[in-house]
């Protein structure tokens, strides 16, 4: 059974830092690229960042670019996103996806955690 399970989250003041993991199992989790995905109330998912198989390649959305840093440890199965100069419009639910960008955005049925709440508020 795939399993992936998101921690981290919390709420932090504009331009705080936060680090979330996600703990795979369940699969092999070198194999796949991986995602960050992120839902505010009462919008839509949204994708942050991927990953490849061996970190060579990560891809950020314009919103979070320079504020925000995916890695992976293969050893380990686990992915982390850290989080820096947090802002408002930052606040949502985030996912770890298995998959790649386009997988995230093309398919709906991609496996994901349940998530971890993100606050920004001062």
């Amino acid at each position: 059974e795939i399993q992936l399970v998101e921690s981290g989250g919390d709420m932090v003041q504009p331009g705080g830092s936060l680090t979330l993991s996600c703990a795979a199992s369940g699969f092999v989790f070198g194999d796949y690229d991986m995602s960050w995905v992120r839902q505010a109330p009462g919008k839509g998912p949204e994708w942050v960042s991927s990953i490849n198989t061996f970190s060579d390649w990560k891809l950020y959305a314009d919103a979070v670019k320079g504020r925000f840093v995916i890695s992976r440890d293969n050893t380990k199965n686990t992915l982390s996103l850290e989080m820096n100069s947090l802002k408002p419009e930052d606040t949502a639910l985030y996912f770890c996806t298995r998959g790649s960008r386009y997988q995230v955005q093309t398919n709906p049925d991609i496996p994901r955690g349940l998530g971890t709440q993100v606050t920004v508020s001062s």
